[in-house]
């Protein structure tokens, strides 16, 4: 290529990639055609040609990929300072550098809206259920609480009645796949097919960093953290699944999961789904009332409490001087991603909750 032409075949390049940025953020803005359109057609076809794509390797393509792009930027810090401690940086190094980073930014940016990110903005499962979205009271958030401190601990003494045993990470994907095959018959837009659910391999390091599972959206996969305590993964792999099925939103998957858990007669999904909401409306009930909280608290079953214990204990055990950061960064990309509260995206299921019981009564 004629090198005096290649700075404006860049310039083309970039513009093109710049139309297409304002096309998708066009495209952002109407709700209904996300919806309608990206959401159920789209993007619905397409996560599950991924899902069966990549959904049969025993291991997690995506992490693989997150690992090759890791090690592909440790690689060029290496370069820059090595060059800069040697005095070989030039001027022109740092300038088709930063071109280049600019033009990989905006590639991952369109590549990830068109893939998943347009999900963001659909009007999403509240809408899909004609539930009515209203600011809460104290009272509505005490009448939740007290039936999910009902529910969390029957759902418990079921277990211990059974005495069944935790499955493996396997067999527990297979069943939180198979609570959307339920679900599926009360809300059919839950469809799930092509098995694409995995145990990450940044587990531990998850645990330090504080996630439970993510979604892979450039290869459709699901990923688990499986070495937290057991009782949270069920509830967790069906939060995933959910984000395979387009409902990006924390607050949604959260709802998602746990419409799919309770469409199941599975009782260690009921209760793992149970146990978390319980938790986090508790603490919200504590925010206005603490001593309606610790009451409720001390409410539970003592296996409950040891359930909980476990959870605060391993939480504890993971901390570290970066979490901080990490949930600052974490939290911005979630405001970024019409998500205003940021880490406190994830509690606002209640307000789905109450909306859900409010509408269809509770069982």
């Amino acid at each position: 290529m004629d090198k005096a032409k290649f700075p404006k075949a860049k310039v083309r390049w970039l513009a093109a990639l710049i139309f297409v940025v304002i096309l998708i953020k066009f495209a952002a803005n109407n709700t209904l055609w996300v919806e309608n359109t990206y959401s159920n057609q789209i993007y619905s076809g397409f996560s599950h040609f991924l899902r069966i794509l990549f959904g049969w390797l025993p291991f997690s393509f995506g992490d693989m990929v997150y690992l090759a792009a890791i090690l592909w930027i440790i690689w060029k810090v290496v370069i820059f300072f090595t060059l800069l401690f040697t005095r070989r940086l030039s001027w022109r190094w740092v300038k088709n550098g930063a071109v280049k980073a600019l033009f990989i930014c905006i590639i991952i940016y369109i590549v990830f809206n068109l893939f998943w990110g347009l999900n963001y903005n659909r009007k999403g499962i509240a809408a899909q259920l004609n539930l009515q979205i209203t600011k809460i009271d104290t009272a509505d958030l005490k009448r939740l609480q007290f039936f999910l401190l009902q529910k969390v601990n029957e759902s418990k003494q079921a277990l211990m009645v059974s005495q069944a045993p935790y499955p493996s990470n396997k067999k527990m994907f297979e069943r939180a796949v198979g609570c959307y095959h339920d679900a599926e018959k009360v809300y059919p837009f839950l469809k799930y097919s092509g098995n694409s659910v995995k145990s990450s391999i940044y587990s531990w390091w998850g645990n330090y960093l504080g996630f439970t599972g993510y979604y892979v959206p450039f290869t459709g996969e699901a990923q688990v953290n499986t070495t937290i305590p057991a009782f949270m993964r069920p509830y967790t792999t069906c939060h995933e699944i959910a984000h395979q099925l387009g409902y990006a939103k924390e607050e949604e998957a959260n709802f998602v999961g746990f419409l799919a858990v309770m469409a199941s007669n599975d009782t260690l999904f009921n209760y793992s789904a149970y146990l978390d909401l319980f938790i986090d409306t508790n603490r919200e009930v504590y925010f206005v009332d603490s001593s309606s909280a610790k009451a409720a608290a001390l409410q539970l079953l003592p296996a409950v409490k040891s359930d909980i214990r476990e959870w605060h204990e391993f939480l504890k055990r993971h901390q570290n001087p970066f979490e901080p950061i990490i949930r600052w960064m974490y939290g911005n990309y979630l405001k970024a991603n019409m998500q205003p509260h940021g880490i406190s995206s994830y509690d606002e299921v209640i307000v789905d909750l109450i909306a859900y019981y409010k509408k269809f009564g509770v069982k």
